[in-house]
């Protein structure tokens, strides 16, 4: 099937997806709990989107479209209260964070839709092993050029996202000594990574999709797991690359740091992006997964080496302006508070030490999702 042509969206229009946690609250592991969760919900109209998942241990909900923070913070917060009633009807705690820190993965099921089983025939155990939690954030694009222009302008922040975000350092029990360790599930499929270097769309859907859909590997973008894919059917490009944050008002922050951040790049304010940009980007990705705001990472224009951090302080003093002519200098307050404060990695880590068990952090975090935010 032919790529669909790019649809035209409002640019700086944003969205975001969430993969959420179902857990017993009697052994606080996961529980196969979403077809129950999505029939209760369907009795009732919901605040956005909910959709199933690929393992019956969790959900994605989606928002509406918006142009600003506030309206997605006020929109997440009514999807989080009408999850959260859901729940204490089924005995069933929701929260965030990127990976579950002791669920077993062959105790996972499939949920049953004809998608997660032909992923699940194709990939055999990794699609259970596909039971981590990202949060996905869309910005709309007047145009293809225009989404991959933002796609590839976008790859030095990538390391801002995932160290901001990252909220799994434990898995299968165990701490990983990373801040995501979520990615590195999502990296061990084959068509992860990053997306080819073209700049337009015409190139794009003629010298790459319909030469990969010609070998039959492919037959849409949702085969692509990249950090950043476009999304022609929306009119968007989706960043990939957040594990799923303890807090709807630490989502909405993200989402709102990326909308400032694309209304910066989208006025030239830096050198175009280019293919050897991407001779760093691995390290720099693996800084940000491995070390979070304190890993270092290589500037790939003058290869000069960074503090995540202070990247991160840096880039929100350059593009307030911007955020301030979008309604979201709240969302970059957040940001500057976590950049100062840690991220949600460190809260869990704080509550293991606290609590001296993996069970005390998924109680923690189920605490986290249903508070006003204020962690």
């Amino acid at each position: 099937m032919p790529l669909e042509a790019f649809k035209h969206s409002d640019p700086l229009t944003l969205g975001v997806e969430l993969e959420l946690q179902l857990v017993s609250l009697s052994d606080f592991d996961l529980t196969a709990a979403s077809p129950d969760m999505l029939d209760l919900l369907a009795r009732k109209p919901f605040p956005g989107n909910v959709t199933p998942e690929i393992t019956e241990s969790m959900i994605e909900i989606n928002t509406n479209v918006h142009t600003r923070h506030s309206e997605l913070v006020e929109q997440l917060r009514s999807i989080r209260d009408t999850l959260v009633r859901a729940g204490d009807m089924l005995n069933v705690g929701v929260c965030g964070g990127g990976t579950h820190p002791f669920q077993k993965w062959a105790e996972r099921k499939i949920f049953s839709k004809p998608r997660f089983k032909q992923v699940s025939g194709l990939y055999g155990y990794l699609a259970k092993q596909f039971t981590v939690f990202g949060q996905h954030v869309h910005i709309g694009c007047e145009s293809g050029d225009d989404a991959l222009f933002l796609l590839h302008s976008l790859n030095r922040y990538v390391p801002h996202f995932i160290a901001l975000s990252a909220s799994s350092p434990y898995f299968q029990g165990s701490d990983t000594l990373f801040n995501s360790a979520r990615l590195n599930s999502v990296f061990a499929f084959p068509l992860s990574g990053r997306a080819p270097f073209l700049l337009k769309w015409d190139d794009f859907q003629r010298d790459y999709f319909t030469r990969m859909e010609n070998t039959g590997i492919v037959k849409s973008m949702k085969d692509f797991y990249w950090d950043i894919r476009p999304k022609p059917e929306y009119g968007t490009i989706e960043l990939r690359v957040c594990d799923t944050p303890l807090t709807v008002e630490r989502a909405a922050a993200l989402a709102g740091y990326l909308q400032a951040l694309c209304s910066y790049l989208l006025e030239g304010e830096e050198e175009a992006p280019a293919e050897d940009d991407y001779l760093v980007y691995n390290y720099n990705r693996f800084q940000a997964c491995r070390f979070g705001l304190d890993g270092t990472i290589v500037h790939p224009k003058s290869h000069e080496s960074l503090s995540v951090r202070e990247d991160i302080l840096t880039t929100l003093r350059r593009i307030e302006p911007f955020a301030m002519k979008l309604g979201g200098t709240a969302a970059l307050d957040h940001i500057y508070h976590v950049a100062h404060a840690g991220n949600d990695a460190s809260l869990l880590r704080e509550e293991y030490a606290r609590s001296g068990s993996v069970e005390g952090m998924v109680d923690a975090a189920i605490r986290c999702f249903r508070n006003d935010g204020e962690e």
